[in-house]
Order: structure tokens, then sequence, then C-alpha cells
């Protein structure tokens, strides 16, 4: 086992370079817009554009301009400076990493707790009323669109626009160790609306493997043995239907951890996946590498942690 973590590690390494490289790659062979330009205001005149380029470094061949990039990164854990306000990549990102942790995995246990529930409960009442009903409004949170149900949620439910004056709406985000109990409130509503086809989602996902595995021969002899119901769905089980549970939620989390752009927008929560979204429209390439990075960083992350835990719930398993 520790020779493979090993590996992965090294492996992080890897694909985070190759990111890395793609990023910039793409940057410059699709360019959609000039930094400099962008930075220079409206109506600049050339020399004013000249000046910011050579400033910035942007006159400089691609290849070189990566290598100053990786450099700085590798030895300094440098990932420069925003083309559009001169601050400091690493500094801005961390300035709103807490935010976007803050929702995903806020989001995550509620999707957890609901998908496996009502998974569970559709399975062990397959084919029943319960079960169609509770599969039926799981299609349709899955078809609703984030940024769709984050509006109606907040036309519905916001304290300053709402028809129900329930919730807090948007632009109400609060830092935890400012006040935690306004960080809450000012949470619930972005949660469970991020949450809302995450958890449909898996309810599928638990109800199809649920079914697959109860049928199993290790469940009817568990059964034999005289074991309680109860213990034989949840000991049994749920825990070998939950393995592709587990892939899921992984990936899911660390997509999350690397910015959930719609969800941010709509609440106008500072996060990272807001700030990536302002970054692509201001062309800011450092902000822009440094949020794919983070991106990357966690998604593969989130994969090594996915792997390891595959030892402990499923014996079979062995690395």
């Amino acid at each position: 086992m520790g020779r493979y973590i090993v590996r992965r590690l090294l492996w992080v390494v890897v694909l985070l370079v190759l990111v890395s490289f793609l990023t910039f790659l793409i940057f410059y062979t699709l360019p959609s817009a000039d930094p400099a330009q962008l930075r220079a205001g409206r109506q600049p005149n050339p020399e004013l554009v000249e000046q910011i380029r050579e400033n910035l470094g942007l006159n400089d061949p691609w290849h070189q301009q990566y290598f100053h990039y990786m450099k700085d990164l590798v030895l300094h854990f440098d990932l420069g400076y925003s083309y559009q306000n001169n601050y400091a990549v690493k500094d801005q990102i961390f300035d709103r990493l807490p935010a976007t942790i803050s929702l995903a995995i806020g989001a995550a246990v509620i999707w957890l707790f609901l998908g496996i529930a009502i998974g569970v409960i559709s399975a062990v009442r397959s084919r029943t009323v319960l079960d169609r009903a509770t599969m039926g409004v799981a299609l349709v949170a899955i078809s609703a669109p984030v940024y769709w149900l984050g509006l109606v949620s907040l036309y519905l439910f916001s304290n300053d626009i709402g028809q129900f004056h329930v919730f807090m709406g948007a632009g109400t985000y609060v830092p935890f160790s400012q006040d935690p109990w306004l960080w809450f409130g000012s949470l619930i509503m972005p949660w469970f609306v991020l949450a809302a086809a995450f958890a449909a989602f898996y309810a599928r996902l638990v109800r199809g493997s649920m079914i697959e595995v109860m049928s199993e021969d290790y469940i009817r002899t568990a059964r034999a043995k005289g074991l309680t119901e109860r213990r034989v769905i949840l000991r049994h089980g749920l825990r070998s239907a939950i393995t592709p549970v587990v892939t899921a939620a992984g990936l899911d989390i660390g997509i999350l951890l690397g910015g959930a752009i719609l969800t941010e927008s709509v609440f106008n929560i500072p996060g990272v996946g807001r700030l990536a979204f302002d970054s692509i429209q201001n062309a800011d390439l450092p902000m822009i590498q440094g949020t794919v990075l983070l991106g990357a960083f966690f998604i593969i992350m989130a994969n090594l942690v996915v792997d390891v835990l595959y030892a402990f719930l499923d014996p079979r398993v062995r690395y």
C-alpha cells in the first residue's frame, strides 16, 4: 500500500505539470483577448499597451514565459501576479478558498446523507409507490439546472426578494471566522441548491447498486444465519453497494473544491469558482492557471483517497 501511494503522489506532480502546460498552450493557441489591452482600460493608446506588454513579459516567447512560470512555482510556490490588478494569485486564491470549501463540504454532507438514505429505502421498497415517487422526484432534480434552481430558490425563499422570507439571499456570505451563525445562515440555500442534483443522482446510483447486491448469495446466507434485516441491509448490503458511491463522491467533491462556478455566481459567493469565471472573462492567464492547477490538485488527490478507501471497504481490493 505504501509503495502504491508513493507512486500515485509522484504521478500527481507529473499530471499537474501536464495540466499547467496544456492550460498555457491553449491560452496562447486560442487567445480570446489581449491582457495588455484589457489592463490599459478603454480606448488605450498603442504606446501604453506596448509598455504594459513589456512589463508583463508578454513579448517573450511562450515557452520562455512558461519556463519562468514553472521555475517560480517549483522554487518559491509563486503563482505569479494577476494581469488585472497586479495582486498575488496565491494570496487571492487562498482568500477565496474557505468560501469554496464551506460550500462544497456542506453540500456534500447533504447530498450523501439524502442520496444514500433515499437510495436504500427505494431499493428495499423496490417497485412500490414510495420507490416510484422518490425516483420520479430524483429525475426532476437531476434535470433542473443549478443556475435555474438557484434563481427560483432566491425568488421564493430569500429574505430580500423572495415571496417567503425564509433564508438569507445572494451576496450575504460571511466567513466562519467572523460570525459562525451568519456563515451558516448564508450557506443554507446554496448548500441545498448545489446538493439537489447530486442527491438525486446518488439516490439512483445507490438504489441500482443495492438491488444488485441484495440478490447475492452472501446476503441470503446472512439472512439464513438469523441476522436482523436491518443488520443485513446496513452491515452487509450497503457496505458492498457503496463502492461506486465512493468513486463518484471523490470525483464530485474534488471538482467542487476546485470551484462551483454556477452556484457561486448565482449566490454571489466570493469563492474560487467565481474567481475563475471572472479571470476567464478578463483573459487573466496567471489567475486562470492558478485556479486550474488548484482544481486539478483536488481532483487528483480525491482519486488517491478513493483508491485507498477501496482497500478498507472491499477486502478483495489489494495493491
